[in-house]
């Protein structure tokens, strides 16, 4: 049963690898075309509706490659960092009642706690295990 397992562990493993050269992939691919159409740069300077399409295109682009660094390396500070911006774009990007900026806010606050919970913890464990070996 152990070897089932190894296996069936081996095979995530490399799912996951074909899942964040994919996501890589199309992060180049929309940077390479986002990049390429200057009229949006032009744009930029007299339209603010522009600026917001483009603040909502590089928070695409921002977000998907916390999401490969979280294929990569899956710990809870990639995740917590990939709902911190998620929070952010909807903030920023969508049109937001001021109880719904609010509520991001406070989800902000929370994730960041939990994040400062978790770092804590991770330096206990730490620390135990120092003592443990000394």
């Amino acid at each position: 049963m152990d070897k089932v397992e190894k296996y069936l562990q081996k095979i995530c493993n490399a799912l996951e690898l074909v899942a964040a050269v994919l996501v890589l992939i199309g992060i180049l691919l929309s940077m390479y075309g986002f990049l390429k159409d200057i009229e949006t740069f032009s744009s930029l300077l007299g339209n603010m509706a522009s600026f917001k399409h483009y603040l909502e295109k590089i928070f695409i682009i921002v977000i998907g490659i916390e999401f490969l660094k979280m294929l990569c390396r899956p710990n809870a500070d990639n995740v917590i960092e990939i709902l911190i911006f998620l929070v952010a774009r909807h903030m920023i990007v969508e049109k937001t009642t001021p109880y719904e900026d609010f509520a991001s806010v406070i989800g902000v606050a929370v994730l960041c706690i939990v994040h400062r919970y978790l770092h804590m913890l991770e330096k206990k464990k730490e620390s135990a295990k120092s003592e443990e070996q000394e």
